[in-house]
């Protein structure tokens, strides 16, 4: 009996785990072919920011060798682009002219850096934060010893400058918002993380909004709505992604910030599926790894046979930023928590909130230090009672309470 075919568009990481999980939950049951625009075989886009400071390598990041594809029969087609979906004929058409037929198609087309629509913004010397060729450009930009103005203080944006840094430029990030990773920190928080970084030789600008890059045949500086101005040779925009939803707009599919899936996954179309940066589902988009991970594999349970539904995913950051271990996760600003527990030390640069309400650990805020991070975010999503742990849990990791 001919095989049931799931064509992947998107070679990245939630794609990679959806492969992974297919084949141990329904093996030999399917056959795969897998569709990446990018040169490159998977690469663990995470880990980006360590190349760019030079810890790793670029071959450091690589999720799968090229034989593991090979030894479990699927195709992976590397540096094609899937230009269009023939949701009629069930067929894909790439950008080589070769058509290739499937019986479920799965969308993890991910996402793009923004540019800003700024005056100067396709000068030479603009860059974005987002693949392995942007890697490449900043870290000759960093080798060069050049001025380079970041623009966005999120994640992104704080990686980038660490990076830069590291590489050898002379870095100043500017965040339109009044502190760092306002969507993962509060104000003290974000106050630490700031102090912190700019120890380690980046300069911040808060409350700066570009308007301008100025130069005539390159970048020389960029000009700012409340009449600030810097120098500068280059710039890089980490402002944030948007989802790739062009494909599924062009077919017809449902989109909205994103390709709207149900709790199963599934598209506006019942034979395609979108999962990673490039899905919405209930309304939100998610930028990160987890949740990727998670709807990869309850489709692949789904596909399995299984009862498996996707109901959403508790938003976590728990990664080194700059140098810097930061944990955010659940509710952290919790307006209806009845309590706010609270450790700050600005000179060791650790700051630890908890939101707590009545037994339940609401959200939770670790800057500098980030022990228990993961058992916080454990009894975040679970909704576990604190009751017998709660007059340690700041200073005591809880699983060793429990332990105990």
């Amino acid at each position: 009996m001919e095989k049931e075919t799931i064509v992947i568009v998107g070679a990245g990481m939630a794609a990679t785990r959806f492969v992974e999980e297919v084949l141990a939950l329904a093996p030999g049951r399917y056959a795969i072919h897998v569709i990446g625009a990018e040169p490159h075989l998977a690469y663990n886009r995470v880990l980006l920011s360590s190349v760019l400071t030079g810890d790793i390598g670029v071959d450091d990041i690589v999720l799968k060798p090229r034989e593991w594809w090979r030894k479990n029969s699927v195709e992976a087609t590397t540096g094609r682009k899937v230009t269009q979906l023939d949701t009629a004929a069930h067929i894909v058409l790439l950008d080589d002219g070769s058509r290739v037929a499937y019986s479920k198609l799965v969308l993890a087309t991910g996402s793009h850096a923004i540019r800003l629509p700024i005056d100067g913004a396709d000068l030479p010397g603009v860059h974005t934060f987002r693949d392995m060729q942007d890697v490449a450009a900043l870290s000759r930009l960093g080798a060069s010893g050049a001025k380079v103005l970041v623009i966005g203080g999120g994640l992104l944006g704080l990686e980038a400058a660490y990076g830069l840094v590291k590489r050898g430029a002379r870095v100043t990030l500017a965040h339109v918002m009044d502190r760092l990773m306002e969507r993962q920190l509060d104000q003290a928080g974000a106050a630490i993380l700031r102090r912190l970084v700019e120890e380690k030789g980046q300069r911040v600008m808060l409350q700066a909004n570009a308007i301008s890059i100025r130069g005539d045949e390159c970048v020389e500086g960029v000009v700012f709505e409340d009449g600030r101005s810097i120098e500068a040779d280059a710039v890089v925009f980490a402002v944030g992604v948007r989802p790739n939803i062009e494909l599924a707009r062009a077919a017809g599919l449902s989109v909205n910030r994103g390709v709207t899936v149900d709790n199963g996954l599934a598209t506006s179309d019942p034979d395609i599926f979108a999962i990673g940066e490039c899905a919405e589902h209930r309304g939100q988009c998610y930028g990160l790894v987890e949740p990727a991970y998670e709807q990869a594999r309850v489709l692949a349970a789904r596909f399995a046979g299984k009862e498996e539904t996707y109901r959403g995913s508790i938003v976590a950051t728990n990664l080194k930023v700059s140098g810097v271990r930061v944990f955010s996760a659940g509710d952290f600003m919790a307006q209806g928590a009845d309590s706010e527990i609270v450790c700050k030390d600005a000179r060791l640069g650790v700051y630890r909130k908890l939101m707590i309400d009545g037994d339940r650990l609401k959200g939770a805020i670790l800057v500098g230090d980030a022990s228990g991070a993961s058992a916080y975010l454990d009894l975040i999503r679970t909704g576990g009672s604190i009751a017998e742990i709660r007059d340690e849990l700041l200073f005591e990791a809880p699983q060793s309470r429990r332990a105990a």
